[in-house]
């Protein structure tokens, strides 16, 4: 009994190795597309954030014009809250517009204006419209109105709803594929054990004592597995922003941080869940039945 014991045990140690490396290869597919999807949020964060909102002015009394940039800089939904004066205005207009309107124009026509960015959870048309309201309702005698891109925000928020369902989609298929390949890959490294398994069954031992030190050896290769793929992670993420330095202003490190969590606590997870399953599954099953 302890050669067949010991034989067994020598046998499962090459499927220990294939299962970690399953395991890895499907938490990095996984790990992937949450980089992907936390880019892709940081991206639309970012260009939501860069569409400037104009408050113009009626009034030129310069008490009145801090009055409403105080005001402004103190709610939550404003940042970058700045004074556009005419000359400012000017510039403004001929860099985004790439010309001079002073070959044409001897008069400045453009407002002053105070401008802000909004934060991107207010960038909806429903909660600027609010802001919209609001700010004239306590500044209407000094500002005509607020303007922004309307047609940008409404096209921007509709794409940035349709991409993130579709990685909603696919991230919950993912995640229902990576349970399944996990789980199937476990069990192919433990039909290697099941004899071994009964074999500690038949002379007496526990369900305890027999799936304790299986547990504990799904714990050891989940880590493993989680840690060769945080480390491609991790250098993949290091090679592109090599490749592409840009990328180092999308990354929010509590977001990917939260992610390399994610991907420990699923590969321990469900390698502990599916080892504890099969070890009662075997445990259950007659002897003949194991052939």
């Amino acid at each position: 009994m302890p050669v067949a014991g010991k034989s067994s045990m020598k046998r499962s140690k090459p499927n220990y190795i294939y299962s970690i490396v399953g395991v890895s290869l499907v938490l990095l597919i996984m790990g992937i597309m949450g980089l992907l999807f936390l880019n892709f949020r940081e991206v639309s964060t970012n260009f939501k954030e860069d569409i400037r909102m104009s408050a113009y002015l009626r009034t030129m009394n310069k008490d009145s014009i801090s009055l409403i940039q105080q005001y402004l800089s103190k709610q939550p939904y404003a940042k970058d809250v700045v004074y556009v004066n005419k000359e400012s205005a000017k510039q403004i207009w001929n860099k985004e517009n790439n010309e001079d309107w002073a070959k044409i124009l001897d008069v400045n026509p453009l407002p002053e204006s105070i401008d802000f960015y909004a934060k991107a959870e207010y960038v909806q048309k429903d909660s600027l419209e609010k802001i919209e309201t609001n700010l004239m309702k306590i500044y209407g005698n000094q500002i005509t109105d607020l303007q922004y891109p309307e047609s940008l925000v409404s096209n921007l928020n509709e794409r940035t709803s349709k991409i993130g369902l579709i990685f909603l989609v696919v991230a919950i298929v993912l995640i229902v594929i990576v349970i399944f390949s996990i789980d199937n890959t476990i069990r192919l490294a433990m039909f290697s054990n099941r004899f071994l398994i009964k074999t500690m069954q038949m002379v007496g031992a526990t369900r305890g004592f027999i799936a304790k030190p299986m547990n504990i050896r799904a714990l050891i290769n989940g880590l493993i597995s989680s840690g060769i793929t945080l480390f491609i992670l991790f250098s993949l993420i290091q090679w592109a922003d090599s490749q592409f330095p840009q990328l180092k202003s999308l990354h929010n490190t509590e977001s990917t941080i939260g992610l390399f969590i994610g991907i420990i606590v699923i590969g321990v997870g469900i390698s502990i869940y599916s080892t504890h399953r099969s070890v009662i599954k075997y445990l259950k099953m007659s002897l003949d039945d194991l052939y």
